[in-house]
């Protein structure tokens, strides 16, 4: 976070909004606890949230899932080549500790 100008005063001043914004009681001491919310509010904000959602298209999640099969399929092509280069490295170290 880039650090404002200002003085002392209005640093703590913006720590101080910041802290109220955040929920946080003034002071450091606890907040008392949230009152409940009907189920039917409850439901309502659940609602209103559930209308900010945004969806991909279906043609983003093609490309999105090509692309996590290719790289699957890299990274498969990787894992065995590493592990065929050690696999002969260490058969021809056993091979010339035995001879």
């Amino acid at each position: 976070m880039a650090k404002k100008p200002g003085n002392l005063s209005d640093m703590k001043t913006r720590a101080q909004r910041a802290k109220a914004a955040s929920g946080a009681a003034p002071g450091g001491l606890e907040a008392a606890p949230r009152k409940r919310t009907s189920p039917v509010k409850f439901a309502q904000e659940v609602r209103a949230e559930g209308r900010k959602i945004t969806w991909t298209t279906r043609r983003e999640t093609w490309i999105t899932s090509v692309m996590v099969f290719i790289m699957v399929v890299l990274a498969a092509f990787f894992f065995f080549a590493t592990d065929s280069a050690l696999s002969f490295i260490v058969g021809s170290v056993l091979r010339l500790a035995t001879t």
